[in-house]
């Protein structure tokens, strides 16, 4: 998965379609991706110590990777991804790559 925590994405499809926001976190495993201020959820909390008063809160809820696309601002929109061996020092790294610019991501 090329997308990681801290990155800017694009939502491609559902009913989000269009929205950017931060990724949150980054579920490998079932390939999903929290993303601020996109796929929010209402959720019945009960009161706690925290929420005494307990209530209706609203959160994101996870979305899947192949939804989701980098967004580039350079371009102002999304961008697909490549990835590249570079050397720097004597030390071989992978780097993420924009497909249309061809700039270091």
């Amino acid at each position: 998965m090329r997308i990681k925590k801290g990155d800017t994405v694009y939502v491609l499809s559902g009913a989000n379609r269009g929205k950017t926001g931060r990724v949150l976190n980054v579920n490998h495993e079932k390939q999903k991706v929290l993303v601020e201020g996109v796929n929010m959820r209402k959720k019945h909390q009960r009161p706690t110590q925290k929420n005494p008063k307990g209530g209706i809160i609203t959160i994101e809820a996870p979305v899947h990777a192949s939804n989701l696309a980098l967004y580039s601002s350079s371009l102002g929109g999304p961008t697909r991804v490549s990835m590249r061996v570079i050397e720097e020092g004597g030390k071989k790294r992978k780097v993420r790559i924009c497909r249309k610019t061809g700039e270091q991501v």
